[in-house]
């Protein structure tokens, strides 16, 4: 899964892939006629208040993030919205802050990679789980077989 991050105000690029703007308020100075975005999502950008707390400041770079990341469990629709479109090729959180690196368009990128990273993770436990109970399924009976399911889950 490619997630990329790009200020508006920089040139659209092929490989920018499916470029989704991530600013809760439409950038300054920018027609929307003009913009090569594919899709707006302002209710993915961090909320009025939390966005105006973090004000870009690196100070509260850690807090902004873990409160960011606690709004962005609410929104696992839009978030549902970048990563099967992720699935299919490269997509670039746009934004419009200043700081390239202190902004929701890292943050939310971060959060993302991560989060993917942990579903491959599980993903990657269950089938191993699945085949171990395939292997031992010939040998075991039927409560056996929970016995061991519970024990998998307890770990």
């Amino acid at each position: 899964m490619t997630i990329l991050v790009k200020r508006i105000y920089e040139p659209a690029a092929k490989s920018d892939g499916f470029r989704v703007l991530v600013d809760r308020l439409w950038p300054r100075g920018i027609a929307k006629e003009s913009t090569k975005l594919d899709l707006w999502l302002p209710d993915l950008g961090p909320s009025t208040e939390l966005r105006r707390w973090f004000n870009h400041d690196p100070a509260r770079w850690d807090e902004f993030r873990r409160r960011y990341q606690a709004e962005l469990l609410e929104k696992t629709v839009l978030l549902a919205t970048i990563t099967e479109q992720a699935k299919t090729g490269p997509v670039t959180l746009v934004y419009s802050a200043k700081d390239e690196q202190y902004n929701q368009a890292v943050a939310l990128q971060d959060f993302l990679l991560r989060r993917n990273e942990g579903l491959r993770r599980k993903h990657r436990h269950a089938a191993e789980v699945m085949q171990d109970l395939r292997k031992r399924s010939a040998t075991l009976s039927g409560k056996k077989i929970v016995a061991a399911v519970r024990r998998d889950r307890e770990r």
